[in-house]
């Protein structure tokens, strides 16, 4: 194996036993000895990639913060009405989030390290406003019931998935995520939607991803 490859595949071993680490106890509680016990590897070489147990949590929000950037322009791309690219992004999120460990951990951090700065927008407060920002598309587009308040239903949603993750997170480690995010949607969509919108057929996405 080249040595490149080799030193990605350390990185990435690193970073995946942290996220398991962090996942299961969180960041305070986590310790380095456990994460490289857990990767299989010496200090010497944690060391040679990242030079605390800190940066590998920032390494890690840093690959969620992509993540989700990612799946927002994906689903703007493909030319979808507002409400069927919104409720394909919840659906992938959720299934993702159950799969992937390293995403999973990076979301927690990303939430713990947001409570101690009061005052400054959160991730989550960001989303809500995605999400305001379909609704209200939908809403011009003819797509929800009148009267229907895009920022209420984008806070309801927001909510509603914000809770979902706890509980799942702390009952099944977010095995049943993506089961608790569809029932959401399928008893929030039909109360504000219009009678004429039909959730588009024209994307796919897995009904559960399975991490390897």
């Amino acid at each position: 194996m080249p040595q490149q490859d080799r030193a990605y595949a350390t990185r990435e071993a690193i970073l995946r036993a942290a996220a398991e680490e962090f996942d299961r106890l969180g960041y305070d509680r986590t310790s380095l000895t456990a994460v490289l016990a857990r990767a299989g590897l010496t200090k010497g070489a944690f060391y040679f990639h990242f030079p605390s147990k800190e940066a590998v949590a920032v390494a890690l929000v840093e690959r969620q913060s992509e993540f989700w950037a990612e799946v927002r322009e994906s689903w703007r791309a493909r030319g979808l009405d507002p409400l069927s690219a919104l409720h394909g992004m919840f659906v992938e999120s959720a299934d993702r989030m159950a799969a992937d460990v390293v995403l999973r951990a990076g979301v927690r951090l990303n939430a713990d390290r947001e409570i101690g700065y009061p005052g400054v927008p959160t991730s989550h407060v960001m989303w809500e406003k995605l999400v305001a920002t379909y609704l209200a598309e939908a809403g011009e587009r003819g797509d929800l019931l009148p009267g229907v308040d895009p920022d209420a239903v984008a806070r309801t949603l927001c909510g509603a998935t914000l809770g979902a993750r706890l509980i799942s997170s702390a009952t099944t480690s977010c095995a049943d995520f993506p089961d608790r995010v569809r029932e959401v949607l399928r008893h929030v969509l039909p109360c504000v939607t219009a009678a004429g919108w039909k959730l588009s057929g024209s994307h796919k996405v897995p009904e559960r991803l399975v991490e390897p």
